[in-house]
């Protein structure tokens, strides 16, 4: 998606969610209803973590090393 058609959908809500997300990932912030939406359609058994436990998962992984990274 580029930024022409984004304009011409007249979606301006759309562009700015993605410049957030694109920032808070440059500064490694993850996005946790991206996580919800990834599991709901490629794990619909798996349990989906709070944001809390999310956010705590995910600093723990990225300052301590812990977890296997990607799970697909």
């Amino acid at each position: 998606m580029d930024l022409r058609s984004v304009m011409r959908e007249g979606s301006l809500s759309l562009l700015w969610r993605r410049l957030r997300e694109t920032g808070n990932l440059m500064v490694g912030l993850p996005d946790y209803e991206h996580y919800v939406a990834h599991n709901r359609t490629r794990h619909p058994g798996k349990k989906v973590m709070s944001r809390a436990e999310f956010v705590a998962e995910r600093t723990t992984r990225r300052y301590e090393g812990g977890g296997a990274g990607r799970c697909c």
